[in-house]
């Protein structure tokens, strides 16, 4: 991948959102002094301005084979980003508060490829045994076997939906084959292949106008019948409900 000043520049500047940001006191390579600038962290690139607003960066840290540690100087909560190698530049910061400080050196120690490497790996790890135990939990289930009410379903023969009927009542000997004829003994059994014969029909009965009559009177005074139970069990399920309650608060002094 090539990066030149320009794409730095927009990427520092862009509205990518950032790991961190914020004012840090930055040492000078060739002088001491520490100068205030304004520090954006995006990914393993560490970007510093000169002020909140400015539009580039003055440099950019690329936080990879770097050891973020605390350090002893003049300023207070400083820290250092140390680079392996006899030649490397060592950059000490300066926080402006102590939860500031460790804000930062959280921030930047997690900062390069080889931690997320190292997470990722370890995200890995723990996928793998979840799958082995989920794969180890799951081996000795077995499907249930069918009941014995359900092979009897199966082996019973299949019933239309629908029964066709004949001046309003159902006809058997048409479901099961209209070429048979009907069972005349009075008892169901069962046919040449076995399968259960229905029952026969009972005949069927008028109804006398007396009857009829006697079942209207009933029918009409079911509703007042039914008021008076509702109102019975009313009372009764208020009374215990009022003991209840007696006894839950115990007696009275």
């Amino acid at each position: 991948m090539k990066l030149n000043e320009r794409s730095l520049a927009f990427y520092a500047t862009c509205d990518s959102p950032a790991d961190n940001s914020g004012f840090l006191y930055k040492r000078g390579e060739r002088h001491t002094a520490y100068h205030r600038r304004w520090f954006v962290l995006k990914g393993n690139m560490l970007f510093y301005f000169e002020e909140r607003d400015s539009r580039e960066p003055v440099g950019v840290i690329v936080l990879e084979g770097c050891n973020v540690e605390l350090c002893e100087s003049a300023e207070s909560f400083a820290f250092a980003i140390r680079f392996g190698g006899a030649k490397s530049r060592t950059y000490v910061l300066a926080a402006e508060s102590q939860a500031a400080m460790e804000s930062w050196v959280k921030s930047l120690s997690r900062a390069s490829f080889d931690y997320m490497r190292l997470v990722v790996r370890e995200l890995e790890k723990q996928l793998q045994e979840m799958s082995r135990g989920l794969a180890g939990g799951c081996g000795g289930s077995r499907e249930p076997k069918p009941s014995a009410l359900e092979q009897s379903r199966e082996r019973l023969p299949a019933l239309p939906t629908v029964l066709p009927k004949e001046n309003g009542c159902a006809v058997w000997n048409n479901v099961l084959g209209a070429d048979r004829l009907p069972d005349t003994s009075g008892c169901g059994g069962h046919d040449e292949e076995g399968s259960p014969r229905p029952p026969p029909l009972p005949p069927r009965r008028r109804v006398s106008n007396g009857e009829a009559s006697s079942a209207g009177a009933a029918v009409a005074e079911s509703p007042s019948t039914f008021c008076r139970l509702h109102e019975q069990y009313s009372r009764e399920v208020a009374r215990l409900r009022q003991d209840w309650q007696q006894r839950r608060r115990g007696p009275r002094p």
